[in-house]
């Protein structure tokens, strides 16, 4: 298995795949100091189905463009969530578009998820940071069909208290989903209570079936790969563990190679990929 192919990766974009469709911004929340989810609604009324773990080319207009992983609901196609963290001058575009503001959309694109083969067995999210947003919509699917899953952990790092993200969400997943969330903190102030040190080292205290588990990591590369590094040393299985790689993409559709990794182009057989795939790419430098 060289990738995973989303169920949503399997439907083609609306039109051409260069031109963006207009979306209205209907809400605009901080989440962080430097973080903010919007809630889009396409101005044509046409919904756009995605998979969990696929993103969009996002577009400020006179600003450029960015892509940025869906964080909403893989149920609701009539709505567009998207969690952007403000590092330059598209995203600062992006961050500060309030409601009414139109914006232009290119997507889906990217391979997804594909929670669903996890049924029957538990399944492990390790995030880092903003790593969360892309998993949002994989956890949310899980715990709509919550029976169908074993145990379910989620284990999160943060740099500090601050910057947690979906604390609202966190609360809720663990007290109606029966999702063991974990949450530690790299800096962790006087008044926080809650486990100070790097996300990786939950992996070896989490309790799950390694054997029967599916596994999803996103945050930064050297947090995945250590990450992965422990589930495989649980006994995860590389087929079963899953990463997503977001690099620099600007087309989407593979041809102009801003997110080329060796013989892989991110935008189309990615950005979520098996560790079976990645592990012989994630040990060598400047790859």
């Amino acid at each position: 298995m060289t990738a995973v192919a989303g169920t949503g990766s399997q439907a083609a974009p609306r039109g051409d795949p260069f031109v963006p469709r207009p979306f209205v911004v209907r809400r605009h929340r901080q989440d962080t100091r430097d973080t903010w989810t919007l809630v889009l609604e396409p101005a044509d009324g046409a919904p756009m189905p995605f998979a969990a773990g696929q993103f969009t080319m996002m577009q400020a207009f006179g600003a450029g463009e960015a892509p940025i992983s869906i964080s909403g609901d893989p149920a609701r196609p009539e709505v567009l969530e998207h969690t952007i963290r403000n590092v330059g001058a598209v995203t600062r575009a992006l961050v500060h578009a309030r409601p009414r503001t139109e914006l232009g959309i290119r997507g889906p694109f990217g391979t997804g998820w594909e929670v669903s083969s996890g049924r029957g067995g538990d399944v492990v999210f390790v995030a880092g940071g903003i790593g969360l947003a892309p998993l949002r919509p994989a956890i949310l699917e899980v715990c709509a069909d919550r029976a169908s899953y074993g145990r379910v952990l989620l284990l999160y790092g943060a740099r500090t208290p601050e910057d947690i993200l979906f604390g609202d969400d966190l609360r809720r997943w663990a007290a109606d989903h029966a999702v063991d969330v974990q949450v530690t903190v790299d800096n962790g102030q006087h008044a926080w209570q809650g486990r100070v040190g790097l996300v990786t080292q939950l992996v070896d205290r989490g309790g799950f079936d390694a054997v029967n588990t599916l596994a999803l990591v996103c945050g930064p590369e050297v947090m995945m790969r250590y990450a992965a590094m422990a589930l495989r040393g649980r006994g995860v299985a590389p087929a079963r563990l899953r990463l997503s790689m977001e690099r620099n993409m600007k087309c989407g559709v593979g041809l102009c190679g801003h997110c080329q990794l060796r013989e892989y182009f991110l935008c189309v057989d990615g950005p979520v990929l098996t560790y079976e795939v990645l592990e012989p790419l994630m040990s060598r430098a400047e790859l």
